[in-house]
């Protein structure tokens, strides 16, 4: 048997980071993206013949209003409808409060498991027994698996549920369980929901997985995104293959300049790191947050954030990518300071001192808010009312103050710039 294991589609949710991107053709197709992977995701259902389609839970993205994002799934379920796919579904998070979950009326081909109790449905034709329980509130907290009943002999046994497994505190906790639960069901597989990455979280004779979700929709979801291809038998250890559905990807490229001894060798290796990237997700569009790291006599020709920006800009179009943020974390090595010691020290204590008080930072940037706060906040640049922003910027001056000091007047020609961190959110 072959089934096909997705979740977390989040149609239409609002995808963060583009405000540099403007009007461009790649700020469209991201805009698009959530629903161009849904239809890559049945696409392929449909090429890979399967025997049916699991959803573990958030299709929609919380209480989104919008009946055309229903309707455009509805229309989905339809074609896997006509290629006689059964699907089946239980309600995430999102979807407990979503006014559209709970109006659509959904193909015959589409089974939406129950919100009250773990619901077992039995395809006797196929040999496939799904048991799952969807949410009916958001805040689930309690452990649904329990419930979830004994396996049904000499079928195909499918656990559905949206969950944080224990263990894992970077996401919100809903419906906790432990590996040892799901397990303990003796289901041949284990689908599931919520956490946004492919991973095995028991991986003996009855395995348990998450698919991820279908598309990085910010730069923390990096790297290839979709679902999971499941083939099992009854009473056998079910074989998963990633699919990859995702329609343009998120990359976090961290060059290490401490090897370079000026700016174009730095430049080289972002070009290189940035190329390698796409090449590794194309034919999809790659956007892309660049962090220069490491001590390099390279540091005071990295401080003109405008040249920077502009350089790695090029590059990134030559290479086929969009850079939506640079982070520039370089410093000069120790053995480079050509000026006293004494004078290092007090530009350090003196920004450490604008750090910790944000009552004389607030008084030193009053000046420019009045000037031009508000065109830098509606140009998604800078809040000069944001006390850590304004933190930050102290250290960031210091930075590059000291890698000024570290350099010749030969080294550091292009320019001081105004920070060392540029593209949304930026200075």
């Amino acid at each position: 048997m072959r089934l096909v294991h997705a979740a977390d589609l989040h149609l239409d949710s609002p995808l963060r980071g583009l405000a540099r991107l403007g009007d461009s053709d790649l700020a469209d197709t991201l805009r698009g993206a959530t629903r161009r992977a849904c239809e890559n995701l049945v696409d392929q259902t449909i090429a890979h013949q399967a025997d049916a389609l699991l959803l573990a839970g958030d299709v929609y993205d919380g209480d989104w209003r919008d009946y055309a994002t229903g309707a455009f799934f509805v229309r989905q379920l339809a074609r896997l409808d006509d290629a006689g796919i059964p699907v089946f579904l239980i309600n995430g998070n999102h979807d407990a409060e979503s006014e559209i979950t709970r109006s659509l009326r959904l193909p015959s081909n589409t089974h939406r498991l129950s919100v009250d109790a773990p619901e077992t449905v039995v395809l006797d034709d196929v040999g496939l027994a799904v048991h799952g329980q969807g949410f009916a509130r958001r805040a689930v907290v309690e452990n649904l698996v329990p419930a979830y009943p004994d396996r049904i002999q000499g079928l195909v046994n499918v656990g559905m549920l949206h969950t944080s497994v224990q263990g894992d505190d970077r996401h919100d906790t809903y419906a906790p369980c432990r590996p040892d639960d799901l397990s303990g069901c003796g289901y041949e597989y284990f689908a599931l929901g919520h956490i946004h990455e492919q991973r095995v979280v028991c991986d003996g004779p009855h395995v348990a997985a998450f698919s991820g979700n279908l598309q990085g929709r910010h730069p923390q979801e990096t790297g290839a995104k979709g679902a999971l291809v499941v083939d099992v038998e009854p009473g056998e250890r079910a074989t998963l293959t990633p699919l990859t559905l995702d329609v343009a990807r998120w990359e976090l490229v961290v060059v290490d300049a401490a090897g370079c001894t000026d700016g174009d060798d730095v430049l080289d290796a972002v070009e290189s790191a940035l190329r390698e990237r796409c090449v590794q997700a194309a034919p999809r569009a790659v956007v892309a947050q660049v962090t220069l790291t490491g001590s390099t006599r390279a540091a005071p020709a990295l401080t003109d954030a405008e040249w920077l920006r502009s350089e790695i800009d090029l590059l990134a179009a030559k290479a086929g990518a969009v850079v939506e943020k640079i982070r520039n974390r370089t410093g000069p090595p120790a053995d480079a300071l050509i000026v006293d010691p004494e004078l290092t020290d007090a530009v350090a204590a003196a920004a450490s001192g604008l750090v910790d008080d944000p009552d004389r930072v607030r008084e030193l940037a009053a000046g420019l808010e009045r000037e031009i706060g508000r065109p830098l906040r509606e140009a998604g640049l800078l809040d000069l009312r944001d006390p850590d922003r304004l933190a930050g910027l102290a250290r960031q001056a210091e930075q590059q103050l000291l890698a000024q000091l570290a350099g010749t007047p030969e080294s550091s020609g292009r320019g001081t710039g105004v920070g060392t961190e540029s593209g949304e959110g930026g200075a």
